[in-house]
């Protein structure tokens, strides 16, 4: 082989390895060609109607950040607000500033930068972006390595994508607002969704003695979760039954303030994830009359909360519940579906190659 047909071999290798890091050291890819990936985005605010499957550029991931090769991404109400345009005071008024959904993500490690310690290229993860502009509902996406935690070897990528916002959203708001304890009465209203099918199982991981509030045609997944007591709302009212609670949690803000009250003992307490206006004109933390405690709540991501969950879906105390997977050229299907209010757990987007 000649000298020239040598340094042509080299170079042929050298474009393919540069083609094959791209995301490690550089943006472009064979050519100086920037490398691409497909991805579901909207330009405009409106109804999942506006979204679109486009080929955009690949990711980079900065010095703290890890590129994630999305295997699952799951669909939030979250989502169907962003692209309505309801908090566009914040994510842009005229058009979003992060055109592509998705914040709840499981996949594989692809590349890191330069100052990431926790994770390495092959590593399985799960994680939670809302707070990093998002992205999930594309092929690949950066995201510090603050946001994401290891994948449990027992579950797949589908069930990882279902985890982090709802799951934190149930944990936080039972165990930091609500203060669970072992051996409470805890209702669960809205238990069938996405947050309330994890707070049934992780109030009674907890230790508590579980009320699930479902439809008639949930109330078998209910049971299954580990409900100790189920009712079926079309048929009981859990505000006028004379039960009382030491804890009610709310996925769903379908009553009002005084049904709440009405359900809880003395001392109880309220916490919504849905946001009730009522509470909002009442004191902070919303000390109602008798000492019982009634809050509308936000939850916040947080790394130690993913890994606190990870234990327990290692343990099997929690398994997350999956009612439809979609590919991603049907991300605005999955988001319709979601909107129409009669998911039993999550719905999950997944790469089509997986």
């Amino acid at each position: 082989m000649s000298n020239i047909q040598v340094e042509k071999t080299e170079d042929r290798q050298q474009q393919n390895l540069k083609f094959f890091n791209f995301g490690v050291g550089g943006e472009e890819g064979v050519l100086g060609m920037t490398e691409k990936m497909k991805a579901i985005v909207h330009s405009n605010y409106g109804t999942p109607d506006v979204l679109q499957l486009r080929e955009v550029a690949k990711p980079m991931p900065k010095a703290d950040e890890v590129l994630v090769k999305v295997v699952a991404t799951a669909v939030n109400q979250a989502d169907n607000h962003l692209l309505s345009g309801m908090l566009r005071f914040s994510t842009g008024l005229l058009k979003p500033k992060h055109p592509i959904l998705g914040s709840d993500i499981a996949g594989r490690v692809a590349a890191v930068g330069k100052n990431v310690t926790q994770f390495q290229p092959g590593d399985a993860v799960f994680g939670d972006l809302s707070g990093h502009g998002r992205g999930g509902f594309a092929e690949y996406v950066a995201a510090p390595e603050s946001a994401l935690a290891l994948k449990p070897v027992n579950i797949t990528f589908a069930q990882a994508a279902a985890v982090p916002m709802t799951a934190v959203t149930a944990l936080q708001g039972l165990r930091d607002k609500g203060q669970i304890q072992a051996g409470q009465k805890v209702l669960i209203n809205g238990a069938s969704g996405g947050v309330g099918t994890f707070a049934v199982q992780i109030a009674k991981a907890l230790g508590a003695e579980v009320t699930a509030v479902v439809s008639t045609k949930k109330m078998n997944m209910a049971r299954s979760l580990g409900a100790n007591h189920v009712l079926d709302y079309t048929q009981e009212d859990f505000s006028q039954n004379g039960q009382r609670y030491d804890l009610v949690f709310d996925t769903v803000g379908n009553r009002s303030v005084a049904d709440y009250r009405q359900a809880l003992q003395p001392q109880g307490v309220f916490v919504t994830s849905a946001f009730l206006l009522g509470l909002v004109f009442q004191k902070p933390w919303l000390a109602v009359t008798g000492g019982q405690k009634m809050s509308n709540m936000m939850a916040k991501p947080n790394k130690a909360d993913l890994i606190f969950l990870a234990e327990l879906l290692k343990a099997g105390k929690i398994v997350p519940v999956i009612d439809r997977c979609y590919p991603l050229n049907e991300a605005a299907e999955a988001l319709r579906y979601l909107g129409e209010g009669h998911a039993r757990g999550k719905v999950i987007i997944t790469m089509r190659d997986q």
